[in-house]
């Protein structure tokens, strides 16, 4: 079978669609490697895939290569059995193809909180996500959240939607040493023990409302929050100073060096108001760190009995809960030791059969 992935985000994004992206191809060329991969995209010098052929935008496309990954690349895919877009999106006329094909819907973050998002970001992501939605002869939801989400929000085909969990980078399943994370605190300068909060420093991500628990709950703890440079992040800075909680920041960490950064913490919180998945709280569940997320959307779907919950717009609560974990010995064992089985349901292989199905069509 040949497949083509959509893989624009694999090559240049380093948040969670490029790591989701990066992970289906990985777990695909690794547990079905009979088949044939075609990576469309304009390839990156920072990412590599092996057991894969990269399809670029030839001629005028290249310098087009936004248009050519919604339009111009339906005709380079007469070879491909199957083409899956990774990232809620499909090529504009790949219906009229013969091309079987697969979109995985992450979120309708933008309908739910369309503040957050530009009216022209909206309009043509509902656009594109509307024709995903019609023309997919699958589509996967990474939640039963999002899956809720497409059904409410587009009318979306039941019949036609599978839900396929994430799984998160292999690194995190490995074993870490002392040495490993103290070499890594040294390096950024980080104390002997922390909060975490790993996660883009904007507005839903709710970094502010962490403070404000923190210093509601007179946590003393520093809270190191792992994501990249942004206004919001500066205003959270303003913040922290003026209410007296210690924030450091790590704005450029290397991927493979965020292990040790989860395993050093005596806890990770992620405060997301809303989310597709929740990277963040497996990546965490893997390493043996206690995780404080939100009450609601998909989260519970993600750290089951293993974290523990509060509401993300009440500091008070999150602060109680965060002062639950740091004071009780007990309830941290017992997080830990739910958090590695919640973790085993989302391995590699686990996820692999499931991939595999979806692309033999099978739902």
């Amino acid at each position: 079978m040949r497949i083509a992935f959509d893989a624009k985000r694999a090559y240049h994004n380093q948040r969670g669609l490029g790591n989701y992206s990066r992970d289906v191809i990985r777990l695909m060329t690794t547990y079905a490697p009979e088949n044939e991969y075609m990576l469309m995209a304009q390839p990156s010098v920072r990412y590599s895939f092996p057991h894969t052929l990269t399809i670029a935008p030839q001629g005028l496309w290249h310098y087009m290569p936004s248009l050519w990954r919604s339009y111009g690349c339906t005709r380079s895919l007469k070879k491909a059995d199957v083409y899956w877009g990774l990232s809620g999106e499909l090529p504009l006329g790949i219906h009229r193809t013969g091309v079987r094909t697969v979109v995985t819907i992450h979120d309708t973050i933008f309908l739910r909180y369309p503040e957050l998002y530009s009216a022209t970001y909206r309009w043509l992501f509902t656009q594109k996500m509307a024709y995903a939605l019609r023309v997919a002869d699958v589509v996967v939801a990474i939640s039963e959240q999002t899956k809720r989400d497409i059904i409410t929000f587009f009318g979306a085909d039941e019949t036609k939607i599978k839900v396929v969990y994430q799984g998160c980078n292999n690194r995190f399943r490995e074993p870490i040493t002392d040495e490993q994370v103290a070499v890594v605190k040294k390096r950024y300068d980080l104390p002997d023990r922390y909060i975490v909060d790993v996660g883009a420093l904007e507005p839903r991500k709710n970094l502010q409302t962490l403070i404000r628990a923190m210093a509601w709950a007179h946590i003393d703890l520093p809270l190191v929050a792992v994501g990249g440079k942004s206004r919001y992040g500066d205003e959270a800075a303003a913040l922290a100073e003026k209410m007296g909680v210690k924030l450091l920041f790590l704005h450029a960490l290397p991927f493979d060096e965020l292990p040790m950064v989860y395993k050093g913490a005596v806890c990770s919180v992620y405060p997301s108001v809303f989310e597709g998945f929740g990277i963040p709280i497996l990546e965490s569940l893997c390493v043996g760190t206690p995780v404080l997320t939100s009450t609601g959307s998909c989260f519970s779907e993600t750290g089951g009995e293993a974290a523990l919950y509060a509401d993300p717009l009440s500091p008070e609560d999150i602060g109680a809960q965060l002062a639950r974990i740091l004071t009780d010995v007990s309830l941290r064992e017992e997080m830990i030791k739910k958090g590695h089985q919640q973790a085993a349901l989302f391995t590699d292989e686990q996820v692999a059969r499931h991939l595999i199905d979806i692309c033999q069509l099978k739902v």
